[in-house]
Parts: C-alpha cells; structure tokens; sequence
C-alpha cells in the first residue's frame, strides 16, 4: 500500500558528506511520524532521527551535531544530511514512516535500506 524510495547512499571519506532522502507513495491520507535508522551486519537496527508532521525532531546522541533530518510535508519526502562522517558510520540506512491509508487504516513502512560506506 505504502512504498518508501530511498535514495543518496554511497562511498565517501571520513569527514565527508553525504545526503539521504526518502520519499513515501501510495494510498495515504496523512503521514505522521517518519525516520531514518541504521543497521550493521549481526547488531540490532538502531534509531539514527526522527521527526514528527509537526517537525519535532529526535536524534541518537552519535549522531548530534553531525546529521540533520528535514522534511518536506507536500511530498511526503525526508532528508538527513549527514556531515563529519566517521567511519563507525558505516551501515545500511533504512526509512520508515507511518501514518493512514486512504481507507483509514493506520500503516508502518521501512525502505529497502541504501548502504553508507565511510572509509579511506
């Protein structure tokens, strides 16, 4: 019913940048809460930010000073600017959102996830 396309994924050095967005399509009448979290291989996916309709944010403190989350309301996009790349940054970064289908029931979507490699 809902589908996220992320996007921005890559290889980059430590101290780099790099910009991640994710958009959601579908059958929805409203989005609520959308987020991005991380993954590395054998540990539990992690929450990285989050930000609310109203665009009340949250952070991991790893990432606090570093990274930026945004969203654009009309299209139903985020965004999270990552900047002062470590290499303990490296993961596959995953999307999700939820909010209400057309129908009126509630959903909860991830994306397919987009790999981020931080090395020399």
């Amino acid at each position: 019913q809902v589908q996220l396309m992320e996007s921005g994924g890559g290889l980059v050095q430590p101290g780099g940048s790099l910009r991640l967005s994710c958009a959601a399509s579908g059958r929805i009448r409203s989005v609520n809460g959308m987020g991005w979290y991380r993954q590395v291989p054998g540990k539990q996916r992690e929450l990285v930010a989050t930000i609310t309709s109203g665009g009340s944010t949250n952070y991991a403190d790893s990432v606090k000073g570093r990274f930026t989350i945004s969203r654009d309301n009309a299209k139903n996009t985020i965004y999270l600017q990552m900047n002062r790349l470590k290499p303990e940054d490296t993961a596959v970064y995953y999307c999700n959102t939820e909010g209400i289908l057309r129908f009126g029931r509630s959903f909860d979507s991830w994306g397919q996830g987009t790999q981020v490699t931080v090395s020399s």
